[in-house]
């Protein structure tokens, strides 16, 4: 008790302290944040990179070797969801909410300023579609999946406490239990809390900005930090319930709702144009997948650039989500086989977010480049809401999105402070409400401050700078996890032989 105690208020009294500093030098936390980010970008952009690449890389093989067959819980034990349920909350939890902002933004962002190339072109607006599908595709997937999987294998089949620390035993033995472990575990609670609040910071965005597009409700930052509060009280709410309750109904009330969405584009919409589209570009991203995980420009400054602003800040986000989206998965999987998991983690969510970014992208690029509306020129929070008005039942179309945003914005929330409970609580399956209460005040106060002093940017900045040493760690935990699979594969083994004998 004492342990969680220790750990909860050390984390928490940085936390406090990190919103005191926000509230009372806001200039001076933004200009420290700025300067640090450009210098990781510019110094550690190339391990970001490698990093991302080995875990896909890393996962697949697991998958398909003998490891695969590994069963994650005791034996006899069934998993505790079903696959539509597991599905709805890793996916949910795994990337929901960014989904609704980038949809359509993302890849006329490129398409305006493409990695290459002339702008406004057609190979832009295919190079639009096959960077986002790389940035929320099968890589970043596939580092939620390793993380997963490692948390999942000592909760339920070692019955160890479901830190991150936890999973560096193999490699650094019992120094987990001292300050190297307790700096691991407040490294991995300050990455979530960062992550996290890019997801707070653009989701009461975009919920202000279809507001205002609707209704004509102002679109600044009073509003948004009002719009956070409220659903504050809701995500702590959800989160009171537990994970069988609150935020299971929620996570399949997305996918319903999502499903809808996605549709409603798809029928609504270019069907054809887009169908065709995505089939070409999908194509050409799996590819190409090789050398777009690895593409750098180092005598071309101004690609260069773009590759670190872009595609290196979506690999430090997902590295800084991994802690909280893999303790949730992790959470939610037991009874499953590691290969089971591990395909369903980096291929099911991955099509589908792909799916999404072809159909949402396809209609934008469409509206823009064939018929000449300006989707480009809107702003990042307004663009969907720019191409629903162009659909038929545009106003039941708008009407579903802010919900979904705002499902999506409760459900990544409620999931992220049960995580942060976890994490905090010596590993516990259900953290104290009063845990929850406190991460739930702290991740709104940062997502606030951020989101006052430095808006999308200030928020990107914090988890590009989280995510580094964080991308160490999940490093020697993916080693760590290669050398128990093999040591108790091996001792079962010989237990099996000398049954035998």
């Amino acid at each position: 008790m004492n342990k969680f105690t220790n750990m909860f208020w050390t984390s928490l009294t940085i936390g406090v302290l990190f919103v005191i500093w926000g509230v009372l030098f806001p200039e001076h936390l933004l200009s420290v944040m700025t300067t640090t980010k450009n210098q990781v970008l510019n110094t550690f952009g190339w391990f970001y990179q490698f990093c991302v690449a080995l875990f896909f890389i890393g996962a697949l093989v697991i998958a398909f070797s003998r490891f695969g067959q590994i069963k994650l819980g005791k034996e006899g034990e069934t998993p505790e969801y079903s696959r539509p349920t597991w599905f709805a909350m890793l996916f949910s939890a795994g990337m929901g909410i960014g989904l609704i902002f980038y949809g359509v933004a993302e890849p006329m962002t490129h398409y305006e300023s493409p990695p290459y190339g002339e702008s406004g072109t057609i190979e832009a607006a295919k190079l639009g579609l096959k960077y986002s599908y790389l940035h929320w595709g099968f890589s970043a997937w596939a580092v939620y999946s390793v993380v997963a999987l490692t948390l999942a294998y000592y909760k339920f089949k070692k019955d160890k406490p479901g830190l991150m620390s936890t999973t560096l035993y193999p490699v650094i033995g019992d120094r987990i239990n001292g300050p190297i472990g307790k700096l691991v575990d407040i490294t991995a609670v300050f990455a979530t809390l960062f992550g996290v609040a890019i997801s707070l910071g653009i989701g009461s965005s975009q919920i202000n900005g279809g507001l205002h597009y609707m209704f004509g409700i102002p679109n600044n930052y009073g509003v948004q930090l009002v719009i956070m509060l409220v659903t504050m009280v809701l995500f702590i709410t959800s989160a009171a319930t537990g994970i069988s309750k609150g935020i299971k109904i929620l996570s399949n009330t997305n996918l319903i709702l999502a499903g809808f969405l996605l549709l409603s584009f798809l029928v609504l919409g270019q069907t054809q144009f887009v169908l065709e589209l995505y089939s070409a570009t999908f194509g050409s991203y799996v590819q190409d997948l090789i050398h777009m995980s690895f593409r750098f420009t180092p005598f071309q400054e101004d690609s260069n650039q773009w590759i670190k602003d872009n595609t290196i800040f979506y690999w430090s986000w997902w590295v800084a989500w991994s802690p909280f989206v893999s303790t949730f998965i992790a959470r939610v999987s037991k009874g499953r086989t590691v290969r089971e998991f591990i395909l369903t983690v980096v291929i099911a969510p991955a099509v589908v977010c792909t799916l999404w970014f072809g159909v949402f992208g396809g209609n934008a690029l469409f509206l823009d480049y064939v018929q000449g509306l300006d989707v480009a020129g809107q702003s990042l929070e307004n663009s969907l809401f720019f191409v629903m008005e162009q659909l038929p039942f545009s106003g039941l179309l708008s009407i579903a999105g802010i919900i979904l945003i705002s499902t999506f914005f409760i459900t990544s929330a409620d999931s992220a402070i049960f995580v942060l409970g976890m994490q905090t609580s010596n590993g516990s399956l259900n953290p104290p409400f009063f845990v929850k209460l406190s991460w739930g005040i702290i991740l709104t106060a940062i997502a606030a401050i951020l989101m006052w002093t430095g808006g999308i940017g200030g928020l990107q900045a914090a988890t590009i700078i989280a995510g580094l040493p964080l991308a160490v760690i999940l490093l020697i935990m993916g080693a760590g996890l290669i050398k128990v699979f093999r040591t108790d594969m091996m001792k079962q083994k010989k237990k099996k032989d000398q049954h035998a004998a």
